[in-house]
């Protein structure tokens, strides 16, 4: 009995679900990540925002919409 050589012309299916990935789905988060690490690495970078934050502005003038 002698076995057969032959090559096959498709791969075998693994059952497995592809993982090719596009070159963004790795470059965005590594930008992300290196941006992060360059505001803890330098924090006087990160400096608040001179005055009233926005968010709190837009909370006062919503309750105050609300008490009306």
């Amino acid at each position: 009995m002698s076995a057969r050589t032959h090559t096959r012309l498709h791969p075998v299916p693994r059952g497995g679900v592809d993982t090719r990935l596009p070159w963004w789905a790795l470059a965005l988060p590594v930008l992300a990540f290196v941006a992060l690490l360059a505001l803890v690495l330098n924090p006087a970078d990160a400096h608040a925002a001179a005055g009233e934050p926005s968010i709190s502005h837009l909370v006062e003038r919503a309750q105050q919409l609300m008490a009306r």
